[in-house]
Formats: structure tokens, C-alpha cells, sequence
């Protein structure tokens, strides 16, 4: 598995003209494995048939689908994981709900909240936000270079930089001690998905 992230953002999608779908497809066919769905708007209805469509995309190309906060949903399409942040529903709980095959990441902003994901001993963490992002409003905590490379010295679990990365920084990004990035925009938001991909890909690679 490669370090290449994608996180999806329908807004931002859309924006480009593009369909989720097609740019988890794009990606994918371009070498991405880890993709996560992440919905904030959608009813349940429409997130699950969102979810069952990806899940054949991610299936077909032996990539990972992973849901962003919604259990039911990940259980529901028998997703390979569920993400988690800070204000979303326990890891214990998630864990119990889940089973011990399923894959959990989990968001961490600080040097306080990885202490307490390494009790926890989740799969990955997503490390954010390393960088001013409009898929993160809130830039009041900003890790920068050096907040990411004090949490990637502390611990060994898989962790994946996210916020506001793209071709101009993912090589610092890794440079820091990173596992690989998660990227929104980066991707979703490119008139070609597939190309971009490559590019990301190629500079993790460098």
C-alpha cells in the first residue's frame, strides 16, 4: 500500500465538475489504496448508496474504503474501516461495534491527544491539519512542519499528514516523518483526477 490518501469532498468535487465516483475511479485507476468517504450533509439513504457505489469502485482496484465517522454506514456496505475524530463516537466503542478485523483510524491535533490515541492503539492516525485548508475552517491549532514531526517521532503507528497538502508540499510532508498524505483537494478538486494522482504518487515515491 502506498502512502496516497484520498478523502473525498462533494462540494469540492462538484466544484470541478466531476461526480465523487469518478474521481475515486480516476484515483484509484491511477494507484491510489486508501480512500475515505466522507459525507457531512447527506441523509443516511443517500450516504449509504454513496458508500455501496464506492465500495465497488475500491473493490475492483484492491483498494481500501474506509468511512469517515459513520459506523452504521461502514457495517452496512462491509467497508474495510470507519475514521474517527476527537468528537466522534469513542474508539473503545467504535472497536466493540466493529469487530477486531475492521480497520479504525483516528484523528489526532496534538502531542495530549496521540498520548491518548496510543492507549487506544487505533490502526493509522490522521495527523491534523498540517496546513490552512478550506475543508478545515478552524486554523487556530495548525501543526505546521514541526507540530507534524513532533507527533511522527513519538509514535509508530501508520500516520497519515493531512491539511492543505498538494504537489508544492507533499515531499516535506514526508520528509517530516509522515507515512503518506490525505488529500481533498489536491485530488478532488484537479480537472483531471487521474493526473494528479500520478503526480502525488510520483513525489511520495521521491
Amino acid at each position: 500500500m502506498n502512502g496516497l490518501y484520498l478523502v473525498t469532498d462533494r462540494i469540492i468535487t462538484q466544484q470541478a465538475g466531476h461526480t465523487v465516483a469518478f474521481v475515486v475511479e480516476e484515483a484509484c485507476r491511477a494507484g491510489v489504496r486508501w480512500v475515505q468517504l466522507r459525507e457531512k450533509e447527506l441523509s443516511t439513504r443517500a450516504f449509504l448508496e454513496a458508500a455501496r457505489e464506492l465500495k465497488q469502485i475500491t473493490q475492483a482496484y484492491g483498494a481500501r474504503l474506509i468511512i469517515n465517522d459513520r459506523v452504521d454506514i461502514a457495517l452496512a456496505v462491509d467497508a474495510d474501516g470507519v475514521h474517527v475524530g476527537q468528537d466522534d463516537m469513542p474508539y473503545e466503542v467504535v472497536r466493540s461495534l466493529v469487530g477486531p478485523d475492521k480497520l479504525i483510524g483516528l484523528s489526532v491535533n496534538n502531542m495530549i491527544e496521540l498520548r491518548a490515541a496510543l492507549d487506544d492503539k487505533p490502526d493509522y492516525l490522521g495527523v491534523a491539519a498540517v496546513f490552512a485548508t478550506s475543508t478545515k475552517l478552524d486554523t487556530s491549532n495548525l501543526l505546521g512542519l514541526d507540530g507534524l514531526r513532533e507527533i511522527c517521532t513519538n509514535t509508530s503507528l501508520p500516520r497519515f499528514a493531512i491539511g492543505g497538502i498538494n504537489a508544492t508540499n507533499i515531499g516535506q510532508i514526508m520528509q517530516a516523518g509522515a507515512t503518506g498524505a490525505a488529500v481533498v483537494s489536491a485530488i478532488c478538486g484537479q480537472p483531471s483526477p487521474f493526473e494528479a494522482t500520478r503526480e502525488l504518487l510520483q513525489l511520495i515515491s521521491e
